[in-house]
């Protein structure tokens, strides 16, 4: 009985991470917050698949998949990030609706 309040509790807090990043990403035009909203949702993705390791029994298995995803998420907001220096260099502003008047 234990375990199922935890893993519930797991989910709903995932659910709502993912919820919470997703609405991030739809609901501003700052790059910072989006990077932040992707983010979130990652770190909620990992819970999963910990949480999918633990109830399966492969707990190594699901450690190896979410480093991987750490490092994949490092990847991306890393290059997130050089864009919104970049576009803060060019207007000024980190509003992502200035990436439509680069060129190149």
């Amino acid at each position: 009985m234990s375990e199922q309040i935890f893993e519930s509790a797991i989910l709903i807090t995932g659910f709502l991470l993912i919820i919470s990043g997703c609405y991030c990403l739809i609901r501003t035009y700052h790059m910072i917050k989006i990077i932040i909203g992707i983010e979130v949702a990652m770190k909620a993705v990992s819970m999963f698949i910990i949480l999918s390791g633990y109830i399966s029994g492969n707990e190594d298995l699901a450690q190896t998949f979410v480093i991987t995803s750490i490092v994949i998420e490092v990847v991306v907001a890393v290059v997130a990030a050089g864009i919104a220096i970049n576009l803060y260099r060019k207007y000024g502003s980190m509003d992502i609706r200035n990436l439509t008047k680069l060129k190149g």
